[in-house]
């Protein structure tokens, strides 16, 4: 009998295919991020046998707390915002760190950069890193400003940090729901100023964009990386 938690994942991944269909999309050119920030190991397992593999992390002690209880072949996504001076604690206890969303800072990318270069036990080869864009301007999210900044930024990724993977950019959407499409389509101009200061080819240049309320939407608009939590896990507890 399937548990509640794989039920509400079989549910989210029939919604992911359903969304990548309605937009003309192959189901598989969407990733679905398991959100698990607060929930025990047990509902991640839960997950892990109903066939998920790819989980995310908000914060540095959960992440490193979580990933040697989990199988080896779980792909982590840290998705929340990252102090520099944890890019070597992040690297070094999670050898299968698969991507950092939210890098924001040419420092933060250097501090990576470099902890990859000297990690003894890293599985996961470069690691992939996304570029956080605020198209919100909200003064709560991290994030760069879109513009300049982001091309920079991507540019200094690509040219400096031969350890690090350049994938994409990511960005967290307003709470209102009519305001998202606005921030969606932001990050997708975003996306080809960076491909067109960089030679680099769209396709290539993931969004990471759309959680719970609103990754269905963000599917139809061209989202290649949805960070779904509370609709697979419950609502979250923060006691």
């Amino acid at each position: 009998m399937m548990t509640t938690t794989a039920k509400n994942l079989a549910d989210v991944v029939a919604r992911v295919s359903a969304a990548a269909r309605r937009a003309s999309r192959k189901p598989e050119a969407v990733r679905l991020v398991a959100v698990s920030k607060t929930k025990p190991v047990e509902q991640l397992a839960e997950c892990y046998e109903a066939g998920q593999r790819c989980f995310g992390e908000n914060y540095v002690q959960e992440l490193v707390d979580k990933a040697p209880r989990m199988p080896s072949d779980v792909s982590w996504h840290f998705i929340g915002h990252l102090q520099s001076n944890k890019a070597k604690l992040i690297v070094d206890k999670v050898p299968n760190l698969t991507a950092v969303e939210t890098v924001d800072s040419v420092k933060l990318a250097n501090k990576l950069n470099g902890a990859v270069e000297a990690a003894t036990e890293r599985s996961a080869g470069a690691l992939r890193v996304m570029v956080q864009v605020n198209t919100s301007g909200e003064e709560s999210k991290h994030g760069l400003a879109p513009g300049a900044d982001v091309v920079a930024l991507a540019k200094h990724i690509v040219e400096n940090c031969p350890q690090l993977a350049f994938s994409g950019l990511m960005t967290i959407g307003m709470p209102d729901y009519t305001s998202k499409p606005e921030n969606f389509e932001t990050l997708k101009k975003c996306r080809a100023e960076v491909c067109a200061a960089l030679g680099l080819n769209e396709d290539a240049c993931e969004l990471s964009m759309g959680m719970s309320g609103d990754f269905e939407a963000a599917i139809e608009m061209g989202s290649t990386n949805v960070r779904v939590g509370s609709t697979i896990f419950g609502a979250r507890n923060y006691a």
